[in-house]
């Protein structure tokens, strides 16, 4: 169940995407954020704490979004965490690549904050 105590784990290599993304986190009352420039990083945090949503990128060097995404599922301990992409493009093979490796929902950039603390909530009312 996801809820303003819930650890979130905003993970891209744009640092003024990531202060973006934790601005909004933290207008809908989520304290309890970390971030990670890239997928590898991720991958740390994700093994050594307890996240409860991951908000990733889908376009960075070295580990993919879709690369950490489909770890993130293959692994028993963490297949269940809710899993948001964010990306830039919205071709549909790419929207449908995600939704194959088991995305919980999706983000084209350039996105308000209105639409990105939307499809929180969403995310949050299915968890």
């Amino acid at each position: 169940m996801l809820s303003t105590d819930s650890k979130i784990l905003v993970v891209d290599d744009f640092s003024t995407m990531r202060r973006i993304v934790k601005a909004t986190l933290k207008q809908l009352g989520y304290e309890r954020i970390v971030e990670a420039e890239g997928g590898e990083e991720a991958q740390k945090i994700i093994k050594d704490d307890q996240i409860d949503l991951i908000i990733c990128d889908w376009n960075m060097p070295g580990m993919s979004g879709l690369d950490l995404l489909k770890w993130v599922r293959a692994t028993d301990s963490f297949k269940d965490v809710p899993f948001l992409m964010v990306t830039a493009e919205a071709k549909r093979q790419n929207i449908l690549s995600a939704i194959q490796a088991g995305v919980t929902n999706y983000v084209v950039k350039p996105f308000s904050k209105q639409v990105l603390a939307e499809k929180i909530q969403a995310i949050a009312e299915k968890a």
